[in-house]
């Protein structure tokens, strides 16, 4: 499976060894990546890894997508920051940062009214023990019968897990029809609500800057990010009740 090594080669390169290092396990594979003979694992931009079989999620899937991830960070639990996560610039770096309150930004304008809402939400949260994790594990898990599921594409962060299963529900309620207990899927944790507005805003911003050569935003996107934030709001109140 050969694909364009996005982001710098050192990125890459250390995705490679870290996959070759992940320890055996009963809840996720990784494709290995496949190297030159020189050991290189990036050549003229283009990275290659092992063929593994089977159909992406989430429709019908959203258990395991989550199951899954959550198998993969423990497994990546040890992993110490890697340097490069403080110079990424794409716009989906941008949004993680703007929803922790680390980066302000302004939205292109069609964006600002739910962009508004989502930070008058956002509330201070607990502390909570940071790791890498897979901040796109939505459409990058793949599901063949009889094996265990497949993680790709690996989009790291540094954040706490919980964000990660709350960006693959944020997914479900921007672009899906998810299972009706989807959103209440990390509702154990204290600030699952909090984990929920903040996928909401990382989603929001790094779609904005993609947006932000045109100065628009999709016909319907505003309206998509309204509905979302009112499940939210509307299935927090419930669980408070």
């Amino acid at each position: 499976m050969f694909k364009p090594a996005d982001g710098s080669e050192d990125e890459v390169e250390w995705a490679a060894s870290l996959f070759e290092g992940l320890a055996p396990s009963s809840g996720f594979r990784v494709p290995l990546p496949l190297r030159a003979a020189d050991g290189r694992s990036v050549v003229d931009g283009w990275a290659a890894g092992g063929f593994l079989a089977g159909e992406t999620g989430p429709q019908g899937h959203w258990g395991g997508v989550l199951g899954a991830g959550r198998a993969f960070h423990a497994a990546l639990r040890q992993v110490p920051r890697p340097d490069f996560l403080e110079r990424r610039t794409h716009p989906w770096a941008v949004g993680d940062r703007v929803a922790w309150g680390e980066q302000e930004i302004d939205v292109v304008e069609d964006l600002a009214a739910p962009f508004s809402a989502l930070l008058e939400l956002r509330r201070p949260v607990k502390p909570d023990a940071a790791q890498l994790i897979h901040g796109d594990l939505t459409g990058n898990v793949l599901f063949a019968a009889d094996e265990v599921p497949v993680v790709i594409d690996f989009s790291p962060y540094w954040r706490p897990p919980v964000f990660a299963e709350a960006i693959v529900v944020a997914d479900g309620l921007l672009w899906f029809d998810p299972p009706s207990d989807l959103l209440t899927s990390g509702s154990d944790h204290p600030d699952w609500q909090q984990m929920l507005v903040r996928a909401l805003i990382f989603r929001l911003v790094a779609y904005s800057e993609i947006a932000r050569t045109s100065g628009q935003s999709r016909p319907g996107e505003p309206e998509r990010y309204a509905r979302a934030i009112d499940v939210v709001v509307r299935k927090s109140a419930a669980l408070r009740a």
